[in-house]
């Protein structure tokens, strides 16, 4: 049995606990299987949180700031995100690595992302049905795509709430220093594009 609620339009998930012991590296081979290129067990004691990722996504390069209830100004302030963030016990970091054409393969970039979300949102699936979680928060890398177009444009509450997933870097999460301290590589070789995606849980 799985309930979830509306946290402000910020999406926890909810499982009974079953009193089974989740095997850290079974669920690291686990997401291996569903295609990660990386997989490491995160503390989020560990995480370190900069508010100048907030300045970035205000320079809005990727084309999604305020137009997105998962990205900023509607995801809210870093503090509210940390806040958050900090309720959880550890994380599951993944990282899914694409081969480009050359450094300037956009069309490859955008395929890769997608790439990347199926394998992201099939590990977190995995995770709800077959491991014995208290309680999951995903985040993923660039803005939510579940939906075409977000409702935000339209004036609408999100249609689709347990679906919603907001990024790594919307929440104020440094990668690059969480990456080093998990022992994942940041860097994958020439003529590729690497993405993250960070699934948080508490076992207890």
């Amino acid at each position: 049995m799985i309930s979830r609620y509306n946290d402000k339009n910020y999406y926890l998930i909810f499982e009974v606990i079953l009193n089974l012991e989740i095997d850290f590296n079974d669920l690291i081979k686990n997401a291996q299987d569903l295609n990660a290129t990386h997989a490491a067990i995160a503390n989020v004691k560990d995480l370190v949180f900069n508010e100048d990722f907030r300045k970035q996504c205000e320079q809005n390069i990727c084309g999604f700031y305020n137009t997105n209830w998962m990205c900023p100004p509607a995801f809210g302030p870093i503090s509210n995100a940390k806040e958050r963030v900090m309720r959880f016990q550890q994380g599951l970091l993944i990282q899914s690595v694409h081969k480009l054409k050359s450094s300037f393969d956009w069309k490859g970039m955008m395929t890769a992302v997608a790439d990347h979300t199926k394998i992201f949102r099939d590990i977190l699936d995995s995770m709800e049905k077959n491991y014995s979680f208290k309680e999951i928060l995903p985040l993923n890398a660039g803005p939510c795509t579940y939906c075409e177009k977000c409702g935000f444009l339209d004036g609408e509450k999100c249609r689709f709430p347990a679906q919603a997933v907001s990024s790594v870097e919307a929440n104020g999460i440094d990668v690059m220093d969480l990456e080093k301290k998990c022992g994942m590589p940041y860097y994958n070789g020439e003529n590729t594009v690497s993405y993250v995606g960070l699934i948080l849980f508490n076992v207890a």
